[in-house]
């Protein structure tokens, strides 16, 4: 009985973060993320924009890598971290293949600030180009804290209980 009311409140947990994540998510790609003045020109830009011109410039490579890295598998995360704890469509069979993917995604977590963090080094050339964050940066950290707070908070005996 106690064990069960812990499982509980651990899927509430992980299902409340795991949705403020997803709730955030959008923001944190949608709005914009970097404000950069080159030459007296401002401008501002969102990550899915800056992943549509890495595209449209034809950097393929780290187009790809942005967006697998930053909106892709952090989405993919957060879907099977509210299927586990919240919907529960599926067996127990597959919700432990789910529960495998979700930790494994998770190790590619930290990318994200390595690949964020490369881009403003190589957008920071001196006193040609300032940059500022933009109010997306707000949400894509919270929605980072949420993201780590839904996988901490999981239990995976949750998977085997009733």
């Amino acid at each position: 009985m106690i064990l069960q009311r812990s499982i509980l409140r651990s899927c509430s947990r992980t299902s409340a973060a795991a949705t403020a994540a997803f709730v955030l998510f959008w923001p944190a790609i949608l709005c914009p993320i970097l404000v950069v003045e080159k030459l007296g020109i401002r401008r501002q830009t969102s990550l899915l924009e800056g992943i549509f011109e890495l595209f449209r410039d034809a950097h393929w490579a780290m187009g790809t890598v942005v967006l697998l890295f930053s909106v892709v598998l952090p989405l993919t995360k957060l879907v099977l971290l509210m299927e586990l704890s919240h919907f529960r469509l599926f067996n127990r069979k597959f919700q432990a293949r789910t529960l495998r993917l979700t930790e494994y995604l998770g190790r590619w977590s930290m990318l994200d600030v390595l690949l964020l963090s490369l881009l403003v080094m190589l957008v920071k050339l001196g006193d040609l180009v300032q940059f500022q964050f933009g109010p997306a940066i707000i949400a894509f950290v919270l929605c980072v804290v949420m993201s780590l707070t839904a996988s901490f908070c999981f239990d995976p005996h949750a998977i085997w209980e009733e």
